[in-house]
């Protein structure tokens, strides 16, 4: 029962994924880019972000679920994310640490801490979803790792209207991933997963951009699993980049009871 808990404190942030943008300075006036130079310009304002905090409320609807709450998140590249999870009247519900060696999660209503090592299999049943550590810090700034496609021509790479439109097939995965890019932003608005076969798994909508530190960044961000019929809403209140007095202060209390997960 206990493990069931923590799964559905942390469902919250179980339908956060791969999708998002960072995109650079909105101009007036713009050139079309070719793919690379596009790939470029979005991984590199990605990895303009080293540290990231937001306040803001979440709303999960799943089948089984129809629940909100307000969160504040605190992430630091490269190996930390802070999770607090309130309910009303801000009385905290959780708290979890996660790095990419161990995690700590909080159960404030029972006192109680479950701690482990972190693994692929340790995030997978926590956030019931494949998703890597690295990409797992990614999705909470709505962006996504373009890495593996610096050096790789799109599959289908086109403008339609003020979007720039790029496909990849990915034959390992046996999936293809769609992305929509806004010309002036350059960000992704649009992120769409397909299986090989055509039947769309994933929709994710990003949107309300602000200029943190010349990087835009998405205030609020939609996504929908389509398989499992599941939505999350995410809208920050507020947010702080690259801001030096952004710290993780995380003490469990001295009588908590500790469980070895």
């Amino acid at each position: 029962m206990k493990k069931n808990g923590i799964i559905v404190l942390l469902v919250f942030i179980t339908l956060i994924m791969i999708a998002g943008c960072i995109p650079s300075k909105p101009t007036e006036e713009y050139e079309l880019l070719p793919s690379e130079r596009l790939i470029n310009k979005l991984e590199a304002n990605r990895r303009k972000i080293k540290s990231f905090e937001g306040n803001g409320t979440i709303i999960v609807n799943t089948p089984t679920m129809d629940n909100s709450a307000t969160f504040r998140v605190v992430l630091q590249k490269p190996d930390s994310i802070y999770l607090t999870i309130m309910g009303p009247f801000g009385i905290e519900l959780a708290q979890a640490l996660v790095t990419k060696e161990n995690f700590v999660f909080y159960d404030a209503l029972q006192n109680t801490a479950y701690t482990g090592s972190v693994n692929s299999n340790i995030l997978q049943s926590i956030f019931r979803i494949n998703l890597s550590f690295d990409d797992l810090l990614d999705a909470f700034v709505g962006s996504v790792n373009l890495t593996p496609n610096l050096y790789r021509q799109p599959d289908k790479y086109f403008v339609d209207g003020d979007k720039y439109v790029l496909t990849y097939l990915d034959s390992a995965r046996q999936n293809k991933t769609v992305y929509k890019v806004d010309v002036r932003q350059l960000g992704i608005t649009d992120y769409q997963l397909f299986s090989i076969e055509g039947d769309q798994t994933l929709e994710g909508k990003y949107s309300k951009f602000e200029l943190l530190e010349n990087v835009a960044v998405p205030y609020k961000i939609q996504i929908q699993n389509i398989e499992d019929d599941q939505k999350i809403d995410i809208d920050y209140r507020k947010i702080s980049v690259n801001k030096n007095n952004i710290q993780i202060d995380f003490k469990l209390p001295d009588d908590a009871t500790i469980i070895k997960w």
